[in-house]
């Protein structure tokens, strides 16, 4: 009688696989796939990140397994060079219950790690902690029937000035961020959607399109799916928390995450071809070339913005209210 569940074999030794790649149709066992994920974040890497002199990279981790495992990563490949700071920030957007336990984990993976670590909150940026912006959104819409519905709207745009804080602290000529496959996916399909060819063009990685005044960011994560990330983190045995933020549900990228995962489901290899798609429009579109938007200053902050006044300094005057 044949057994009632088959495990399959890796492809490359026999032992038990722990993943099936649909998209590629090998299966790996946890070591296999951990060269695998580290010969395609190396490749990426090499691709991204340009060392000529003293470079201070700042990754930005969340306590969650796709920053830990980009942590992991780079400390394998590029953390024993005498020109490379490796520097982990975090940042505190201020939400009780699911912040603290995840700053923890991010601190023992630096530990573990023996990396630098550093953090901010939404506080020490003059931005108001998310659980009282939560707990103000019927306040704030009642003032400002236009403005964003969700949480998620306003911590996204003040986490990117946390970071922005963090890669000033340490003066960083590069900051690392642990987006995989299936949030690059997610993202791309989203502007998709909504026409938004030019926030498509500057998303990560900002390699060949710097912006003026702003660290640029790479994404050595951009090939690997979730799955992946989350099966490495388990077989190095990282420190991390793996809860969801309770403010996710209900976000367009939490419905996103859905249709991505459908459609990857019905025709494997849909992933990789939203961020190929991705970077035919980026190739499309040359740096800085005819209609992309131009980047100043934000007049009140100071901050690199492409508006008279950053969105983070709107969503302040919104949030303001008694």
């Amino acid at each position: 009688m044949a057994p009632a569940f088959e495990v399959p074999a890796c492809s490359v030794c026999r032992a038990p696989a722990v993943v099936t790649q649909a998209y590629s149709g090998q299966s790996l066992c946890a070591h296999h796939l951990d060269r695998s994920v580290r010969k395609k974040v190396g490749r990426e890497l090499r691709k991204q990140l340009t060392i000529d002199g003293p470079t201070t990279v700042l990754v930005a981790i969340s306590g969650g397994k796709d920053s830990a495992v980009l942590l992991s990563m780079l400390v394998d490949l590029i953390g024993n060079r005498p020109d490379v700071r490796l520097v982990a920030g975090c940042v505190d957007e201020g939400i009780e219950g699911y912040r603290p336990p995840s700053i923890e984990a991010a601190a023992q993976l630096c530990e573990m790690l023996d990396v630098e670590f550093i953090t901010t909150s939404f506080a020490e940026q003059d931005f108001l902690a998310m659980d009282d912006i939560t707990s103000s959104l019927d306040a704030i819409l009642d003032k400002n029937p236009e403005a964003p519905r969700l949480p998620c709207s306003y911590c996204g745009v003040f986490r990117r000035q946390g970071i922005n804080a963090l890669a000033d602290m340490v003066d960083a000529d590069v900051v690392a961020l642990g987006h995989n496959l299936d949030d690059m996916a997610q993202t791309v399909l989203m502007n998709l959607t909504a026409g938004e060819v030019e926030r498509s063009r500057r998303l990560a990685p900002h390699t060949e399109r710097p912006a003026e005044g702003l660290a640029p960011r790479i994404v050595p994560l951009r090939w690997i799916p979730e799955q992946e990330v989350h099966l490495v983190s388990m077989h190095r045995d990282l420190p991390i928390h793996n809860e969801v933020c309770p403010n996710a549900e209900g976000a367009l990228r939490w419905r996103m995450r859905d249709v991505v995962a459908t459609l990857e489901e019905d025709r494997p290899g849909t992933r990789h071809g939203l961020v190929r798609t991705l970077d035919a429009i980026r190739a499309m579109t040359p740096p800085n070339g005819e209609g992309s938007e131009p980047i100043g200053s934000c007049e009140r902050c100071g901050s690199v913005s492409s508006r008279a006044v950053c969105k983070a300094c709107e969503m302040r005057d919104l949030v303001n209210v008694k």
